[in-house]
Protein backbone atom coordinates (compact mmCIF):
# COMPACT_ATOMS: atom_id res chain seq x y z
CA UNK A 1 0.00 0.00 0.00
CA UNK A 2 1.06 3.45 -0.72
CA UNK A 3 3.35 5.80 1.89
CA UNK A 4 1.50 8.45 3.51
CA UNK A 5 0.57 12.01 3.22
CA UNK A 6 2.70 13.00 5.89
CA UNK A 7 5.99 11.39 4.18
CA UNK A 8 5.27 12.62 0.94
CA UNK A 9 4.41 16.31 2.30
CA UNK A 10 7.66 16.05 4.25
CA UNK A 11 9.40 15.32 1.04
CA UNK A 12 9.07 18.76 -0.17
CA UNK A 13 12.32 20.53 0.96
CA UNK A 14 13.29 23.64 -0.70
CA UNK A 15 16.82 23.58 -1.87
CA UNK A 16 16.78 19.64 -0.87
CA UNK A 17 13.61 18.72 -3.93
CA UNK A 18 12.58 15.64 -4.38
CA UNK A 19 12.48 13.57 -7.52
CA UNK A 20 9.48 12.74 -9.14
CA UNK A 21 9.84 10.34 -12.17
CA UNK A 22 6.68 10.25 -13.58
CA UNK A 23 5.49 6.94 -14.17
CA UNK A 24 2.11 5.25 -15.74
CA UNK A 25 1.08 1.94 -14.73
CA UNK A 26 2.35 -0.53 -11.95
CA UNK A 27 5.51 -1.84 -14.21
CA UNK A 28 7.31 1.63 -14.72
CA UNK A 29 6.33 2.34 -11.20
CA UNK A 30 7.83 -1.04 -9.56
CA UNK A 31 11.03 0.12 -11.87
CA UNK A 32 11.20 3.66 -10.65
CA UNK A 33 10.83 2.35 -7.06
CA UNK A 34 13.95 -0.04 -7.88
CA UNK A 35 15.97 2.93 -8.37
CA UNK A 36 15.60 4.36 -5.56
CA UNK A 37 12.68 7.10 -5.47
CA UNK A 38 11.21 8.26 -1.78
CA UNK A 39 7.70 9.00 -4.15
CA UNK A 40 5.85 7.86 -7.35
CA UNK A 41 3.85 10.34 -9.62
CA UNK A 42 2.11 9.60 -12.77
CA UNK A 43 1.58 12.15 -15.71
CA UNK A 44 -1.72 12.50 -17.37
CA UNK A 45 0.15 12.37 -20.69
CA UNK A 46 1.91 9.35 -20.17
CA UNK A 47 -0.81 7.70 -18.85
CA UNK A 48 -3.06 8.43 -21.99
CA UNK A 49 -0.18 7.78 -24.28
CA UNK A 50 0.60 4.64 -23.15
CA UNK A 51 -2.94 3.28 -23.11
CA UNK A 52 -3.85 4.84 -26.33
CA UNK A 53 -5.85 8.17 -25.70
CA UNK A 54 -5.03 11.71 -26.35
CA UNK A 55 -3.63 13.59 -23.11
CA UNK A 56 -5.98 16.11 -21.84
CA UNK A 57 -9.31 14.35 -19.76
CA UNK A 58 -9.61 11.82 -22.92
CA UNK A 59 -8.56 9.21 -20.19
CA UNK A 60 -11.54 7.66 -18.68
CA UNK A 61 -12.10 9.12 -15.50
CA UNK A 62 -12.77 5.53 -14.04
CA UNK A 63 -10.03 4.03 -16.26
CA UNK A 64 -7.84 7.32 -14.01
CA UNK A 65 -8.82 5.60 -10.80
CA UNK A 66 -8.70 2.16 -11.42
CA UNK A 67 -5.09 3.01 -12.60
CA UNK A 68 -4.16 5.05 -9.22
CA UNK A 69 -5.35 1.98 -7.17
CA UNK A 70 -3.66 -0.71 -9.02
CA UNK A 71 -0.20 1.46 -8.69
CA UNK A 72 -1.46 2.25 -4.99
CA UNK A 73 -1.73 -1.13 -3.85
CA UNK A 74 1.77 -2.24 -5.70
CA UNK A 75 3.90 -0.42 -3.75
CA UNK A 76 4.84 1.00 -0.71
CA UNK A 77 5.94 4.88 -0.96
CA UNK A 78 3.64 7.65 -1.54
CA UNK A 79 1.88 8.03 -5.18
CA UNK A 80 0.53 11.03 -5.82
CA UNK A 81 -1.71 11.51 -9.88
CA UNK A 82 -1.96 13.52 -12.71
CA UNK A 83 -5.70 14.19 -12.30
CA UNK A 84 -5.35 17.19 -14.96
CA UNK A 85 -8.64 19.79 -13.90
CA UNK A 86 -10.66 16.81 -12.04
CA UNK A 87 -12.66 16.08 -15.34
CA UNK A 88 -14.87 18.91 -14.36
CA UNK A 89 -14.81 23.36 -14.33
CA UNK A 90 -17.37 23.32 -11.88
CA UNK A 91 -16.26 23.47 -8.29
CA UNK A 92 -17.97 20.86 -6.32
CA UNK A 93 -18.30 18.46 -9.27
CA UNK A 94 -14.63 19.14 -9.19
CA UNK A 95 -13.98 18.37 -5.45
CA UNK A 96 -16.29 15.33 -5.53
CA UNK A 97 -13.95 13.69 -8.21
CA UNK A 98 -11.06 14.64 -6.49
CA UNK A 99 -12.25 12.97 -3.33
CA UNK A 100 -12.90 9.33 -5.58
CA UNK A 101 -9.41 10.02 -6.42
CA UNK A 102 -8.15 9.94 -2.82
CA UNK A 103 -10.15 6.89 -1.67
CA UNK A 104 -7.87 5.13 -4.32
CA UNK A 105 -5.19 5.40 -1.78
CA UNK A 106 -3.11 7.74 -3.63
CA UNK A 107 -1.72 11.16 -1.05
CA UNK A 108 -2.21 13.55 -3.29
CA UNK A 109 -2.95 15.12 -7.04
CA UNK A 110 -1.90 18.01 -9.66
CA UNK A 111 -4.88 20.35 -10.27
CA UNK A 112 -3.87 22.66 -13.62
CA UNK A 113 -5.59 25.40 -14.51
CA UNK A 114 -5.52 25.52 -18.13
CA UNK A 115 -9.00 24.98 -19.40
CA UNK A 116 -9.20 21.40 -20.96
CA UNK A 117 -10.10 21.73 -24.48
CA UNK A 118 -10.43 25.34 -24.89
CA UNK A 119 -8.15 28.29 -24.76
CA UNK A 120 -5.96 30.10 -22.21
CA UNK A 121 -6.72 29.45 -18.47
CA UNK A 122 -9.61 30.15 -15.88
CA UNK A 123 -9.96 32.89 -14.22
CA UNK A 124 -8.26 33.21 -11.03
CA UNK A 125 -11.39 33.56 -9.34
CA UNK A 126 -13.06 30.59 -10.55
CA UNK A 127 -9.60 28.66 -10.00
CA UNK A 128 -9.39 29.45 -6.57
CA UNK A 129 -13.09 28.56 -5.89
CA UNK A 130 -12.19 24.76 -7.62
CA UNK A 131 -8.95 24.73 -5.24
CA UNK A 132 -11.04 25.57 -2.27
CA UNK A 133 -13.89 22.88 -3.23
CA UNK A 134 -11.19 20.79 -3.65
CA UNK A 135 -9.79 20.91 -0.08
CA UNK A 136 -13.31 20.86 2.02
CA UNK A 137 -13.70 17.33 -0.30
CA UNK A 138 -10.79 15.40 0.45
CA UNK A 139 -9.69 16.92 4.49
CA UNK A 140 -6.38 18.00 5.20
CA UNK A 141 -3.95 15.26 4.22
CA UNK A 142 -3.87 15.35 0.83
CA UNK A 143 -1.40 17.19 -1.14
CA UNK A 144 -3.00 19.36 -4.12
CA UNK A 145 -0.07 20.77 -5.81
CA UNK A 146 -2.31 23.46 -7.31
CA UNK A 147 -0.74 24.11 -11.25
CA UNK A 148 -0.56 27.13 -13.23
CA UNK A 149 -0.13 27.20 -16.92
CA UNK A 150 0.93 30.36 -17.90
CA UNK A 151 4.45 29.33 -19.22
CA UNK A 152 3.36 27.02 -21.33
CA UNK A 153 0.13 29.76 -22.97
CA UNK A 154 2.99 32.07 -23.89
CA UNK A 155 6.58 32.64 -25.09
CA UNK A 156 7.34 35.89 -23.62
CA UNK A 157 8.81 34.86 -20.08
CA UNK A 158 8.89 38.54 -18.81
CA UNK A 159 8.48 40.06 -15.03
CA UNK A 160 5.52 40.89 -15.78
CA UNK A 161 4.09 36.84 -16.52
CA UNK A 162 5.98 36.04 -13.53
CA UNK A 163 3.60 38.43 -11.36
CA UNK A 164 0.69 36.99 -12.93
CA UNK A 165 2.26 33.37 -11.82
CA UNK A 166 3.33 35.21 -8.37
CA UNK A 167 -0.24 36.24 -7.94
CA UNK A 168 -1.75 33.31 -8.65
CA UNK A 169 0.63 31.01 -6.20
CA UNK A 170 -0.68 33.12 -3.17
CA UNK A 171 -4.27 32.94 -3.97
CA UNK A 172 -3.93 29.02 -4.18
CA UNK A 173 -2.10 28.97 -1.27
CA UNK A 174 -5.24 31.05 0.45
CA UNK A 175 -7.53 28.59 -1.02
CA UNK A 176 -6.27 25.27 0.57
CA UNK A 177 -3.17 24.46 -2.27
CA UNK A 178 0.00 22.02 -0.68
CA UNK A 179 2.04 23.39 -3.31
CA UNK A 180 2.66 25.19 -6.86
CA UNK A 181 3.23 23.65 -9.97
CA UNK A 182 5.15 25.69 -12.66
CA UNK A 183 5.64 24.12 -15.93
CA UNK A 184 8.19 25.22 -18.25
CA UNK A 185 9.55 27.85 -15.20
CA UNK A 186 13.33 27.38 -15.43
CA UNK A 187 15.18 30.52 -14.80
CA UNK A 188 16.80 30.57 -11.62
CA UNK A 189 16.49 34.08 -10.65
CA UNK A 190 12.17 33.94 -11.77
CA UNK A 191 12.24 30.99 -9.75
CA UNK A 192 13.59 32.48 -6.71
CA UNK A 193 11.58 35.15 -6.87
CA UNK A 194 8.45 32.94 -6.86
CA UNK A 195 10.04 30.50 -3.99
CA UNK A 196 10.32 34.10 -1.86
CA UNK A 197 7.32 35.25 -2.50
CA UNK A 198 4.56 32.28 -2.58
CA UNK A 199 4.00 30.52 0.41
CA UNK A 200 4.30 27.18 -1.01
CA UNK A 201 6.77 24.25 -1.82
CA UNK A 202 7.72 24.80 -5.67
CA UNK A 203 7.32 22.40 -8.45
CA UNK A 204 9.54 22.66 -11.91
CA UNK A 205 9.25 20.15 -14.40
CA UNK A 206 12.59 18.76 -16.01
CA UNK A 207 12.56 19.10 -19.67
CA UNK A 208 15.61 18.34 -22.35
CA UNK A 209 17.69 21.45 -22.16
CA UNK A 210 16.51 22.48 -18.84
CA UNK A 211 18.88 23.47 -16.17
CA UNK A 212 20.68 20.82 -14.00
CA UNK A 213 19.31 20.21 -10.13
CA UNK A 214 21.43 21.46 -8.51
CA UNK A 215 20.68 25.07 -10.28
CA UNK A 216 17.36 24.94 -9.43
CA UNK A 217 17.72 23.17 -5.68
CA UNK A 218 20.29 26.23 -4.96
CA UNK A 219 17.22 28.75 -6.40
CA UNK A 220 15.03 26.97 -3.73
CA UNK A 221 12.63 24.36 -5.45
CA UNK A 222 11.57 21.59 -3.73
CA UNK A 223 10.10 19.14 -6.12
CA UNK A 224 11.02 18.10 -9.67
CA UNK A 225 8.75 16.75 -11.87
CA UNK A 226 9.96 14.63 -15.56
CA UNK A 227 6.51 14.63 -16.96
CA UNK A 228 5.67 12.89 -20.44
CA UNK A 229 9.49 12.84 -20.99
CA UNK A 230 10.41 9.51 -19.37
CA UNK A 231 7.49 7.75 -21.46
CA UNK A 232 8.55 9.39 -24.47
CA UNK A 233 12.29 8.36 -24.26
CA UNK A 234 11.26 5.03 -23.53
CA UNK A 235 9.47 4.41 -26.58
CA UNK A 236 11.61 5.75 -29.14
CA UNK A 237 14.33 3.37 -27.10
CA UNK A 238 12.14 0.60 -28.13
CA UNK A 239 11.33 1.94 -31.40
CA UNK A 240 14.79 1.52 -32.24
CA UNK A 241 14.90 -2.26 -30.61
CA UNK A 242 12.46 -3.45 -32.72
CA UNK A 243 13.68 -1.70 -35.77
CA UNK A 244 16.64 -3.13 -35.42
CA UNK A 245 15.29 -6.43 -34.46
CA UNK A 246 13.00 -6.21 -37.67
CA UNK A 247 15.65 -5.00 -40.39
Amino acid sequence: MAGSFESFAALHVPGDPVVLYNIWDVGSALSVVKAGAKALATGSHPVADANGWPDGEQVPMEFAFANAKRIADAVEIPLTVDFEGAYSANPEDGGENVRRLAETGTVGCNFEDQVIGGEGVHPLELQVKRIAAIRRAVGDRFHINARTDLFLKTQTYDDALVDQVVERGKAFADAGASGFFVPRLADPAQIERVVREVPLPLNVIAFPGAPDKQVWAAAGVARISHGPFPHRALMATLEDMARAAIS
